[in-house]
């Protein structure tokens, strides 16, 4: 390939490219080669820009964090409205590309730009009352969660599956309490099940505010 085609190449390009790829193949099916093909350059032109395939799984998790839209509340926005949005959108997020949760969970470094959004939306906590620790604390359990609750929706199931798995594998009789919360919540995944968690998070975090 030419230096000129090379030279046409970015960060930003490659890992716009890796996402791409990733939501065509997955995690397990995206390697610094295929990449390369669908670039339509060598492999060796990849590492101008990332050290290594680790370093380019982080930058794409950086993508993927600050697609979520992270920054302090809005003018006149509870913090409480704020941290439920924060959550959601950060679902989102995740669930914008296939395997979204475990590029992000695995990620080893994030860059100065998340860093510093991260950092605003700890001093604006602060200043509405949490202490640094409990401001830290709220944000990480609330990340925690939906990259927990969006590594089981990207798993490869069946649909109805989480419900199956709570079910009798045999002939005995059903658990009739399983059965009937099961029926009456409408599964333990999805949107009612997502936002029930996470309304008990903000909820439960106003109980721990000084």
């Amino acid at each position: 390939m030419s230096g000129g085609r090379n030279a046409e190449l970015s960060r930003e390009k490659i890992a716009a490219k890796a996402l791409e790829v990733l939501d065509e193949v997955g995690l397990d099916g995206l390697s610094m080669r295929r990449l390369a093909t669908e670039l339509g350059v060598q492999s060796p032109a990849l590492y101008w820009h990332f050290r290594d395939k680790r370093q380019l799984l982080d930058h794409m998790a950086d993508v993927i964090v600050l697609s979520a839209g992270m920054g302090p509340p809005r003018q006149g926005e509870s913090w409480q409205d704020w941290l439920a949005r924060r959550g959601r959108g950060y679902r989102m997020a995740l669930l914008g590309h296939r395997d979204g949760a475990r590029i992000v969970s695995t990620a080893h470094s994030l860059s100065r730009e998340t860093i510093a959004r991260f950092d605003q939306e700890l001093a604006a906590m602060v200043a509405l009352g949490f202490t640094p620790a409990l401001a830290l604390r709220t944000i990480t359990v609330v990340n925690q969660y939906v990259t927990g609750y969006v590594l089981q929706e990207q798993a490869a199931r069946p649909a109805g599956s989480a419900a199956k798995a709570l079910t009798p594998q045999s002939d005995e009789r059903a658990p009739a309490t399983v059965i009937a919360a099961i029926g009456e919540s409408g599964g333990v995944l999805g949107q009612d099940a997502f936002e029930h968690g996470l309304h008990v998070i903000v909820h439960g975090t106003e109980i721990l505010l000084p």
